[in-house]
């Protein structure tokens, strides 16, 4: 179970990401905020880690309209090695070629 202060910490990293992506986006926190359907203010509490309570629905369309997604996995699961992602691309292509 994760405690209070991680789940603080992960709304935190993930406030700091889309303020990030907005900005290299170019976007307004008002211009995404209303392709959001969310409020500025919860954006800017979002975006500043002074977020107290925000629904999954908030969370997936700030996200969204931002091309990003939220993915989840165990804890304590690695990256994918450079080799790892390079097959994956190869056979990405290998479908492709397929069509």
């Amino acid at each position: 179970m994760h405690s209070i202060l991680g789940i603080m910490l992960l709304i935190s990293t993930l406030g700091s990401s889309i303020a990030t992506r907005r900005k290299a986006a170019r976007l307004s926190q008002s211009e995404l905020a209303k392709k959001a359907g969310v409020s500025r203010a919860t954006l800017d509490a979002l975006e500043n880690g002074r977020c107290g309570e925000l629904g999954y629905s908030k969370i997936t369309r700030l996200l969204t309209a931002l091309g990003l997604e939220l993915k989840i996995q165990e804890a304590g699961t690695r990256r994918p090695t450079l080799d790892e992602l390079l097959e994956e691309g190869r056979d990405d292509q290998g479908l492709d070629r397929r069509r």
